[in-house]
């Protein structure tokens, strides 16, 4: 079950398709969805997060609490809507793109892939892409 919380002013549009899309993207990595949760929030809320359970003091688009148990994909998901729209912009996409490539980013986490060094991250960056063209977004 894919759940979407808001600590925050934003609100995503679309809710059932986007929760259809992040299923779709789990089973495309042949993997079974449990209990996923996605927790919208701003900079400040996910900072106090960084600093409190990983001792980083610094801002960052998304945290993921990962409770995968064998195959089956549980956790929870915290993505600062600031630091996606800040990303955005410098990356020159879309809010929705980089919003969606985030909330992959989270769930590729909970398949295994890695993005410390220079092929891991070669790796995660073209699996994002995958699963955003399962969406349809334009990038």
């Amino acid at each position: 079950m894919i759940n979407f919380n808001y600590e925050s002013d934003f609100n995503l549009d679309k809710e059932e398709a986007v929760a259809a899309w992040i299923s779709a993207v789990i089973v495309s990595e042949n993997k079974k969805e449990g209990e996923i949760s996605y927790i919208f929030c701003d900079d400040e809320y996910l900072h106090k997060i960084n600093l409190e359970y990983l001792n980083h003091d610094n801002l960052t688009d998304i945290i993921s609490f990962d409770y995968t148990v064998g195959n089956e994909i549980n956790g929870d998901i915290f993505i600062s809507v600031e630091r996606v729209q800040d990303n955005a912009n410098d990356f020159n996409v879309s809010f929705e793109v980089e919003l969606k490539r985030v909330m992959a980013h989270g769930i590729l986490h909970y398949c295994g892939y890695k993005d410390k060094g220079e092929v891991d991250e070669r790796l995660m960056r073209s699996k994002e892409d995958e699963k955003l063209s399962m969406f349809h977004v334009e990038q």
